[in-house]
């Protein structure tokens, strides 16, 4: 199904982007006007619904978490003994050595730009329809449908947006063949901020969807894009918008856009039932075992746990996984925490020492677990000749237990605490104890009903909170700061703990402040977005990563592929 999709809307882009072939005056079969196949309520909501699957996938599809999270400071792709090396694809993905001719370049833009021609496909269908009740559709339910679709391509066009920077502004497919130029960052931010602010009187709220509302946009979930659209602005059209982000994030929170609260557990996020209206998700997509569930796909979390992990959690569904995600090390092969100040991911958490996320993680039972990351000795029971027989995960690169560190290095079958001679420890140079791996969202086993079940979290309360506080720490209100973002960290602390911000915030500073965004949204796609706004995404040092020569690498390169389908476009500077 995902490669008819794709050749459908290969063919759309190709009408859309190009300047090949541009008059079409013969008859097309493949394009049909929505009077034609549009008879009945049904057609009009599965038109309606289409672009959104596609979205779900595109959040890791053709390595867009990949490039996304092993470019910066917290997670990396390591070549363990041979597995993931890959010709040099990670690694250059972390020393952002990138060039046009990397497959991500190419597969990025056709997913994101696949999305903004789907959404426009059914949008344009949308305004074609004169007669909703004659479709069995009220007036009101189809500016619902537009304006949802206007916001789902905005959504692509703000992750495009972030990652091109320069790109074009697609607004028909049906009879747009000739090929768009770029337009100016300030022309795409201006297309991006209208296309919200214009949905937003459209939009339900979540109350008004309902349980069965998930996977929908809402007026919040539009308001949380122009919190993402503000807060960047410098970044992206050299012009500070704090104040308007400011200003959306008290919005959302005062329940302008609906009703809201933060969870009172750290997981219960990532736990999202499809049904449940008592979550802080503000955007996420329903997933299901028997069908879609694509954050629990190799392009992102299950394949960010390590080899025969499955034993451990008890969940055989999958078969094998493979370790192609870790955390970047905070100590080297001898322990030592290293002294850089980005990175580090794990010696963050451990900081607070009393954060419960720091346990590692396990199944509870009755759909419930503890913990986030997977470290040291993973045991479980395994069966032999029909009596129960304690083992413990291993690699597929020998016999032995392994024991999952925070360092990267030959370590193989040393005992924990062991000094090894080997003292390399880089992205080329790794075995299948390096990293930990965190377990974001549940890996319930087997016999459990809800395995593989939640839905993804794309916009979270917690992230209108963190902007705010950081609007305010950026105008000199720390107190202000501390206040906002204690909101939702005490859910991951005892009572009381020590480890809250002092009222005053005296505790925050920049480095602070990006360390939190980080624990916070760990691996949930937005790190090299806060590390560009932060200023370090270039200039920074972490864990085998110099700073760059230059910042010509805040985004990436458009692939070769697509500028030779389209002559008007033009590489970005740099490459």
């Amino acid at each position: 199904m995902k490669n008819y999709k794709l050749y459908i809307t290969g063919i759309l882009l190709g009408a859309t982007i190009t300047n090949g072939c541009t008059k079409l005056d013969e008859t097309v079969y493949d394009r049909v006007d929505a009077d034609g196949f549009l008879t009945r309520r049904d057609d009009v909501i599965r038109d309606f619904l289409r672009p959104f699957e596609h979205g779900y996938w595109s959040i890791q599809g053709n390595d867009y978490y990949a490039v996304i999270e092993n470019s910066t400071d917290e997670i990396g792709t390591y070549n363990r003994q041979g597995d993931w090396q890959d010709g040099g694809y990670y690694q250059r993905m972390h020393y952002h050595t990138w060039t046009p001719q990397d497959g991500f370049t190419n597969g990025v833009w056709n997913s994101l730009f696949q999305g903004v021609v789907l959404s426009t496909n059914s949008l344009q269908d949308m305004e074609g329809i004169t007669d909703p009740g004659k479709l069995s559709i009220t007036a009101e339910e189809l500016a619902d449908f537009k304006s949802e679709l206007r916001t789902l391509r905005a959504w692509f066009n703000l992750r495009a947006f972030d990652f091109y920077r320069n790109i074009p502004i697609v607004t028909d497919v049906k009879s747009g063949t000739q090929g768009l130029s770029q337009s100016t960052p300030q022309e795409t931010f201006n297309f991006i901020e209208k296309e919200l602010l214009e949905a937003i009187p459209g939009l339900p709220t979540r109350d008004q969807l309902g349980a069965k509302g998930i996977g929908r946009w809402t007026k919040a979930g539009a308001a949380s894009l122009l919190v993402r659209l503000y807060l960047n602005a410098k970044v992206y059209i050299g012009v500070d918008k704090f104040a308007e982000c400011e200003a959306v994030c008290r919005d959302i929170i005062s329940g302008k856009y609906g009703s809201y609260q933060l969870d009172t557990r750290w997981d219960a996020p990532f736990d999202y039932t499809n049904t449940s209206l008592n979550s802080e998700v503000i955007y996420g997509f329903p997933g299901t075992l028997a069908r879609t569930h694509w954050q629990y796909d190799g392009g992102m979390f299950w394949w960010g746990v390590t080899y025969d992990a499955s034993l451990y959690f008890g969940f055989t569904d999958f078969g094998q996984a493979n370790p192609r995600f870790a955390l970047q090390p905070g100590r080297d092969v001898d322990s030592v925490e290293y002294t850089h100040q980005l990175g580090k991911p794990f010696i963050k958490f451990q900081r607070y020492a009393d954060d419960v996320r720091l346990k590692k993680y396990k199944n509870l039972g009755d759909s419930k677990r503890e913990g986030m990351f997977l470290y040291g000795y993973l045991p479980f029971t395994r069966t032999v000749n029909g009596n129960p027989v304690a083992d413990t995960v291993r690699g597929n690169k020998g016999p032995y237990a392994l024991y999952i560190r925070d360092q990267v290095g030959m370590f193989l079958g040393a005992k924990p605490g062991t000094k090894i001679a080997d003292k390399e420890s880089n992205m080329n140079h790794a075995d299948h104890n390096s990293g930990i791996f965190m377990v974001k969202y549940p890996m319930y086993p087997t016999p459990d009903p809800n395995r593989i079940t939640s839905a993804y979290a794309e916009v979270r309360l917690s992230e209108i909170y963190y902007s705010l506080a950081e609007c305010l720490y950026r105008k000199g209100d720390k107190a202000g700061a501390a206040l906002q973002l204690n909101q939702v960290r005490k859910r991951n602390f005892p009572d009381n703990s020590p480890s809250l911000y002092t009222l005053d915030g005296s505790k925050l500073t920049d480095q602070e402040m990006l360390d939190e965004w980080g624990r916070e949204f760990l691996g949930e796609n937005r790190r090299r977005t806060d590390l560009i706004r932060w200023g370090v995404f270039n200039t920074g040092t972490w864990w085998d990563k110099k700073p760059d020569g230059d910042d010509h690498t805040m985004i990436f390169p458009i692939g070769q592929q697509v500028l030779n389908v389209n002559p008007q476009m033009k590489q970005n500077p740099g490459y």
